[in-house]
């Protein structure tokens, strides 16, 4: 029997990157999936169709509650709950230093970032309820640990999220609930690649205990495993993957 089997879990931003990795290995484990993003994720959904699984396609820009609202009732006619809820949606853009940035970027990074996160967890807590299960996985950045210069707003934003997570893991406890935060480090996404130069990671490994770049995959584990009865009495905790980079 595999971990997660029948288990109902919800990935937001799964239509690529860290998201598509963890629809993936969620669905390996057993899961069924609903994917939510306002980007296509029917070509995730058609892999994980032919390893087996089944995967659903939502899509849906985040910062409508309009939009959350109708996804969520979509998925309570299907399933009538869910089990597990990963916040992983979000953004990133080019870093800029911090006296350039516009009050309209700062807006975005918080509305996506973060109140989309507020918003969706918000939007099924009364389906996770029904579960008698009740894992809530969040998405942060080991930025907020060490500062990256050029990146204020979105490690502020990022800051947010870890904030919610030690706060939920106190409020849903009694509930059975439990809510933890990843915090990848450097990870060889599509949009980090867009954002960074081919050298940055290159630099970024040299500084690392294990001398490889971490992927989508190494980050999809970890939330796996939260999401699992394996983390059963873990809650509120931040876990950081980067490949020991965090210890310098």
């Amino acid at each position: 029997m595999r971990r997660l089997d029948g288990r109902i879990a919800v990935v937001s931003g799964g239509a690529s990157g860290i998201g598509r990795a963890t629809a993936k290995r969620l669905a390996t484990d057993g899961a069924v999936l609903e994917i939510i993003d306002k980007d296509d994720a029917s070509p995730v959904c058609a892999e994980i169709a032919a390893m087996g699984g089944t995967a659903q396609n939502n899509r849906c820009d985040l910062t409508d509650e309009k939009q959350i609202a109708a996804a969520v009732q979509s998925i309570e006619v299907r399933h009538g709950k869910v089990d597990i809820l990963v916040n992983n949606a979000g953004v990133l853009t080019p870093r800029k230093a911090w006296h350039l940035k516009s009050r309209d970027e700062l807006e975005r990074f918080m509305q996506v970032n973060y109140l989309a996160v507020y918003s969706l967890t918000q939007a099924f807590y009364p389906l996770i309820k029904k579960s008698t299960y009740g894992r809530i996985v969040m998405v942060g950045s080991r930025t907020v640990f060490v500062g990256t210069p050029g990146m204020a707003g979105y490690i502020e934003s990022k800051a947010a999220v870890m904030g919610l997570t030690r706060v939920l893991a106190l409020e849903l406890g009694i509930e059975g609930i439990t809510v933890n935060a990843v915090a990848p480090g450097m990870i060889a996404t599509s949009g980090t690649r867009a954002n960074s130069e081919e050298e940055a990671f290159d630099r970024m490994t040299a500084m690392q205990a294990i001398k490889r770049r971490v992927e989508p995959e190494h980050v999809a584990d970890l939330v796996a495993f939260l999401a699992s009865d394996d983390a059963a009495m873990i809650t509120g905790q931040t876990i950081v993957c980067d490949g020991g980079s965090f210890l310098h």
